[in-house]
């Protein structure tokens, strides 16, 4: 069986998690996530399956669309709600809609990030979660990231209480700490804030209406359809940068050969999809390093 599978990652659960009890329903060894989703959040996960392990590092690179809420008045070690509270202040004033509005206008383009203490990254060869776990305090890289869009859904003109809670949309870019935003939300406003509820709605061109839950695979799995739940390697790479060859030249990208750099693709960063008049993917090309003028192959597929 090879691959993609669009998981419906439930709370509660790891992406290490699912990516086991995967390997158990499917009967595999080879299976992979493409970006972590923390237990408490729920949403796409793409699982590579097979040999669509292969392809797992283009895919998580894409952008991600969250749906979240943030909560001022409380912070919490972890800066979600599964942390202990660690600051609370009363939130003694009138919040417009216009005040959050501009807030999130503010963080809307290229922002610095410092990752949470609980959190995966790794610093000197172990994880901060590891860190903070132990009761260690260390230093932590900051980080540019993109926030593309942040928009309120709360649909109230004015907002108030002891604390105060209101939704969000962001889609952003790999490595975005969503916990962090909410954060630095609250910072903007006045108030300490936790990230109190979060969906992933969508990881690159795959959206949570594609994704299926782990009781319609259970029930796939009984009917021996397991097959159909997967997207085709080339399929799940559409989102590329394409390049349609002739027949000739698809033997030769077949092959591995080097190839003419088009000059439409000269300004291209990343891999381009070499695709055939029928749309299958045969391989993907990049610049060559050294030779202005060719590509060559970073993974041939067919």
């Amino acid at each position: 069986m090879d691959g993609v599978l669009l998981l419906d990652k439930p709370v509660g659960m790891t992406s290490h998690d699912c990516v086991a009890r995967i390997r158990r329903l499917f009967k595999i060894k080879k299976a992979g996530h493409t970006g972590t989703l923390d237990p408490n959040v729920s949403g796409v996960l793409p699982i590579c399956i097979g040999k669509a392990t292969r392809i797992a590092e283009f895919l998580t690179g894409t952008t991600k669309t969250y749906e979240g809420e943030v909560t001022l008045g409380i912070a919490t070690t972890t800066e979600d709600s599964g942390g202990e509270i660690i600051a609370s202040q009363k939130v003694d004033r009138v919040i417009s809609r216009s005040e959050i509005e501009a807030v999130f206008q503010q963080l809307t383009g290229e922002i610095a990030q410092t990752p949470p203490m609980y959190s995966a990254i790794k610093v000197k060869g172990k994880k901060l979660y590891e860190y903070a776990r132990a009761g260690i305090e260390i230093e932590r890289p900051t980080r540019i990231v993109t926030i593309h869009e942040l928009t309120l859904l709360d649909e109230r003109n004015e907002f108030s209480g002891n604390t105060v809670s209101f939704r969000f949309r962001v889609t952003c870019s790999k490595g975005t700490y969503i916990r962090t935003l909410a954060v630095m939300i609250g910072e903007r406003l006045g108030y300490p804030a936790h990230m109190s509820h979060l969906v992933r709605t969508a990881a690159g061109p795959f959206s949570l209406q594609d994704c299926v839950t782990f009781t319609q695979i259970e029930q796939c799995a009984e009917r021996g359809e397991l097959q159909s739940l997967l997207l085709p390697i080339e399929k799940a790479l559409f989102h590329l940068p394409k390049y349609e060859i002739n027949d000739k030249v698809a033997e030769k990208v077949k092959n591995g050969a080097l190839l003419p750099l088009p000059a439409f693709l000269r300004s291209l960063e990343g891999p381009v999809l070499m695709v055939t008049k029928e749309r299958e993917a045969l391989a993907l090309y990049i610049k060559h390093p050294s030779k202005p003028h060719l590509m060559k192959p970073l993974k041939v597929l067919r």
